[in-house]
């Protein structure tokens, strides 16, 4: 299993998004997600979420909030532990992604772009701003199976 991070910066209303079509034989190809990116050797969450930040858009992050660990099972992917994050205050100056395009989208039109099923699942979570939380989505092919929240099974429509 790896381990990644991934992180909404919100503004004004809006999330920076990353719309992943730069990268050939990319999970998240076409799909719009936050920024992120797979833990370096001897990173805790928090520094490879500081780094990954910079590393993808040039903006240095001051304040932000480890809103929950999320576990991905596919029958097609390698498992992957994902550290969840949200953030509010940054400094820098945005720059391009080689991943894809960068872009402050409002919240309200992010649901309207293409995205996991399970991503809808655990930005609800962060958005109402849940205790810490342990949420495990099992996919087969592209589509979402199973989904459980702190070790317990949530029935369709997933939605806690």
């Amino acid at each position: 299993m790896k381990n990644t991070t991934l992180c909404y910066i919100e503004r004004d209303g809006c999330y920076l998004l990353l719309h992943r079509v730069k990268k050939e034989n990319d999970l998240n190809r076409d799909k719009w997600i936050g920024i992120g990116g797979k833990f370096e050797e001897n990173e805790s969450p928090e520094d490879c979420l500081l780094r990954e930040v910079r590393e993808e858009t040039g903006l240095v992050l001051n304040d932000w909030r480890y809103c929950g660990i999320v576990t991905f099972v596919s029958d097609r992917w390698e498992g992957e532990y994902m550290h969840l994050f949200h953030a509010t205050a940054f400094d820098g100056v945005l720059r391009d992604c080689d991943e894809g395009v960068l872009e402050w989208v409002p919240k309200e039109e992010f649901s309207k772009l293409p995205q996991w099923e399970g991503d809808r699942i655990f930005l609800r979570l962060m958005e109402s701003q849940a205790p810490f939380f342990s949420l495990k989505l099992c996919y087969k092919g592209d589509s979402l199976i199973s989904v459980s929240l702190d070790g317990k099974p949530c029935s369709r429509p997933f939605l806690p």
